[in-house]
């Protein structure tokens, strides 16, 4: 027999009664009924119950174990008495009646307990993440998560995608978040950066005359903690190919992700096709670019229902700008005063002077409330009749001007939603956003600047970029979303010098400035590259939505804090002044 075990402490079963069975694993749990031990026994895969008797050679070990415990146990496989089986377990027909017990290792007394999911603080948990990983939930998400990455690795391959690996080591990036800077010892006073993302290599790849390009790769950024965004590195499934347009991009990682989330979505409903929701409209309909579609609520422009109207406050504004608009925001089984003072209420709290509403009800005719009374009741009826509302329902409404007040509509269209129960818990929605603007105006520095990616396509080209109002451009640019969670941004690449140049030129940004800081990719550029374009859905934030947590620290082996400290290892650590003087450093630290 092996010399710790013939079994894992899943693989028991009834036809395995009367085997002689060597099991090892952490003492999950002991329980005395009566003179009688039982230990429930737990490995990786899973846990067995190990019965010991007054008469065992193996009684006066067990009296002594403790929680975490590691011990060997020999025994002897039985059916489990009539109304003590339990279906929870796979091994839950069988127990193993120990003959002897040998102690491979104590644990001290514990920080905090393996057994059950309470909540600990997140610094006992990062400190000792070694124990938080060996509770059931946390284990059972990372090995979902290896689950997923491999999924994920054999659908991209049947694709025809080949995977690489690119450098971890590279040059600082001038555009998006902070870098991670490593100083190099051999270049004094130079620093090589860790990457933000493999962009400019996976599309140095594409001109390298490969055509289908994958990888699980590590990203790094020095930005602060979000709960849908990990401090420091996190993972995406870096994509790219050559010769493609948008749709085709679609259509490689549409299948990939349906069949991910349908694999591992434990029976919730996956969206089939994907829709393609234009920014414009996803900003009207939905208050932002990543709407959960899983919430029915689509909001809508009433202006014209206020015009001239007798509720003066907004017939004013609208009278006097003609940038101002008002947006419905629809709340189906809404239609009582008291939700739609809660709403109001809600709405003060956020700062905002509160929310108009009208709501339905039982022989009235018209709305109730005081915008319906101000405005009367052709106006109130039409509106209900525009938003497919009935008796029962209200609307809320906000109004100004749509780029100021966008972000507080859809934070109302989401707080109605979850207080109205809209939201169905058991389906994974996604859609692709599309149609992102090219360029955006800067109001700090009073120009026109890149709105996204800079290296996006422009919709129409060169002839859009010499002869649109830039601020018109619309990119080949998408993000893919699923539940109100980006999942990634992708593109199809501008790999044009001349469309590249103009369109830097347009956001203030000379050739010289585009040679500096971009000079591997300006040199591919000038030596044929092909058409292509990509997208990086982060693993992190798929994996946390298929195992249902809302927090990237429960997916993730080993994470850093709110403050991107790593407890565990204890990093960033203080450097010994002889390392500091190989890399040619001197510290000016801020005065405390």
């Amino acid at each position: 027999m092996h010399e710790f075990r013939s079994h894992t402490c899943t693989q028991l079963r009834a036809e395995n009664v009367g085997d002689t069975v060597r099991l090892s694993g952490w003492v999950h749990r002991v329980r005395d009924h009566g003179g009688l031990l039982f230990i429930d026994l737990r490995d990786h895969y899973g846990i067995t119950q190990v019965v010991i008797d007054p008469d065992s050679p193996a009684f006066k070990t067990a009296e002594l174990v403790r929680a975490e415990w590691v011990i060997k146990v020999d025994g002897k496989v039985k059916t489990r008495l009539e109304g003590t089986a339990n279906p929870d377990l796979p091994t839950g027909d069988i127990e193993v009646f120990a003959t002897n017990i040998e102690v491979l290792s104590e644990s001290e007394e514990l920080p905090m307990p393996v057994f059950g999911d309470q909540e600990y603080p997140e610094d006992t948990r990062l400190r000792y993440r070694f124990l938080d990983l060996r509770r059931e939930r946390i284990h059972n998400n990372i090995i979902k998560r290896g689950q997923i990455i491999a999924s994920m690795r054999k659908r991209m391959v049947e694709q025809g995608f080949f995977e690489f690996q690119t450098p971890i080591l590279t040059a600082s990036s001038p555009e998006g978040a902070r870098d991670f800077l490593v100083p190099s010892r051999m270049h004094p006073g130079k620093f090589y950066a860790l990457p933000q993302a493999p962009q400019q290599f996976k599309q140095l790849i594409m001109m390298s005359g490969f055509d289908r390009y994958f990888q699980i790769a590590p990203c790094f950024r020095d930005e602060d903690a979000r709960a849908d965004r990990s401090p420091g590195e996190f993972y995406q499934l870096d994509i790219e190919m050559s010769y493609v347009t948008q749709e085709d991009v679609f259509q490689a990682v549409e299948p990939m992700l349906r069949g991910i989330f349908e694999e591992f979505g434990e029976g919730k409903s996956v969206t089939q096709e994907f829709p393609r929701i234009p920014y414009a409209e996803s900003m009207r309909k939905y208050g932002n670019d990543k709407p959960d579609l899983r919430n029915p609520i689509e909001m809508d422009d009433v202006t014209e229902h206020f015009t001239g109207s007798g509720f003066k406050v907004f017939a004013g504004m609208i009278a006097a700008d003609e940038n101002v608009r008002i947006w419905a925001i629809p709340a189906p089984t809404g239609g009582s005063r008291a939700f739609c003072d809660r709403m109001n209420s809600w709405a003060q709290k956020q700062g905002q002077p509160g929310l108009g509403y009208i709501f339905w009800r039982e022989g009235e005719d018209g709305g109730a409330g005081p915008l319906a009374k101000n405005i009367g009741e052709e106006r109130t009826t039409a509106i209900k009749d525009q938003l497919g509302l009935k008796v029962g329902d209200a609307c809320f409404f906000v109004a100004g001007n749509p780029k100021k007040f966008v972000d507080f509509a859809g934070q109302a269209r989401t707080q109605i939603g979850e207080s109205l129960n809209l939201i169905d818990e058991n389906a994974f929605d996604f859609c692709w956003i599309v149609d992102f603007p090219m360029f955006e105006y800067n109001e700090d520095e009073k120009k026109i600047d890149f709105s996204h990616n800079p290296f996006s396509m422009p919709q129409g080209g060169l002839e859009a970029l010499e002869n649109q109002d830039p601020l018109t451009i619309n990119a080949w640019q998408y993000d893919i979303v699923c539940n109100g969670i980006e999942l990634s941004s992708g593109a199809i690449r501008n790999h044009r010098l001349d469309i590249m140049e103009k369109a830097f030129d347009i956001a203030g940004y000379d050739k010289a400035i585009l040679e500096e800081k971009f000079g591997g990719m300006y040199r591919a550029f000038k030596y044929g590259a092909p058409p292509h374009g990509g997208i990086a859905p982060g693993v992190d934030r798929i994996v946390m939505l298929l195992c249902g947590e809302q927090n990237l620290r429960e997916v993730v082996l080993f994470p850093m804090n709110q403050q991107a400290e790593d407890l565990l290892m204890s990093a960033p650590a203080d450097v010994s002044n002889r390392q500091l003087r190989e890399l040619h450093i001197s510290l000016n630290l801020p005065k405390e």
